[in-house]
């Protein structure tokens, strides 16, 4: 599979299923044990803004594919976007979950656990 013939887009499909696994299995390795208390804290890490935030913060991680993946879902078209966040923080945001999307395809897991552990403070 050729990754840069996928549709950006498509990555950030896959990639935003990849994430919020990999945050939601975090937080039950954290012992948190009620789903509420999990919805409420996994909404910080996989909202828009948090994935924008983040995103910004591992630019300079990023070796040159990874960083072309990732202007090119940001950059993409989009249709339309959330109500509660700005088209430039929802385009950051899917540059973001596209990166992780191409890191699954090319089964780059010790790159995706480094994100995540990044991002919960391990």
């Amino acid at each position: 599979m050729n990754i840069n013939l996928i549709n950006p887009l498509v990555l950030a499909y896959i990639g935003d299923a990849v994430y919020e696994l990999e945050i939601r299995k975090k937080l039950i390795e954290k012992k948190i044990n009620k789903v509420n208390d999990l919805q409420k804290e996994c909404t910080k890490y996989v909202s828009a803004k948090g994935q924008a935030k983040y995103m910004e913060e591992l630019l300079n991680t990023l070796s040159e594919e990874e960083l072309d993946i990732y202007k090119r879902a940001r950059n993409s078209k989009v249709n339309s976007h959330p109500s509660n966040t700005d088209i430039i923080t929802y385009k950051v945001a899917t540059g973001f979950e596209a990166l992780i999307g191409y890191l699954y395809l090319i089964n780059n897991k010790k790159k995706i656990d480094e994100i995540v552990n990044y991002i919960m403070g391990e």
